[in-house]
């Protein structure tokens, strides 16, 4: 079943390779470099999940899910953060304290992505 995902990254060679994976898997996909006008895009786009990176240029990740999340509209968004941050330390902070709802590290692999979206509730494959 396709689904529509967005990418937040900053990223063109991360944006293009998490792209082209979704893409292979039959799902179609929209991105954004930062997260400036994302919460507009958001709510006028139904996305099975948004894939966030953490380390952004005007907006961190964290922030920009805080923000999501206290938005009554998007507060059930699924959000898996994307990042290079991949200590255990690191993507408990983002699952507990951020309240994503997966975490995917960098590099991203075929295998990696497809573990993931098996975690989505909607099953994603």
């Amino acid at each position: 079943m396709s689904e529509h995902f967005l990418i937040i990254d900053d990223s063109a060679i991360q944006r293009h390779l998490l792209t082209s994976f979704l893409k292979d898997f039959g799902h179609t996909v929209d991105v954004c470099e930062s997260t400036i006008g994302v919460l507009d895009k958001i709510i006028s786009n139904c996305y099975a999940g948004i894939f966030l990176d953490i380390v952004l240029p005007e907006q961190d990740g964290y922030k920009f899910l805080r923000e999501l999340r206290s938005h009554h509209q998007l507060a059930d968004q699924y959000v898996i953060l994307c990042s290079t941050k991949s200590t255990k330390l690191e993507i408990d902070y983002g699952l507990k304290r951020a309240k994503a709802n997966d975490y995917l590290p960098k590099p991203v692999s075929r295998e990696s992505l497809s573990e993931v979206l098996q975690k989505m509730p909607q099953r994603v494959k």
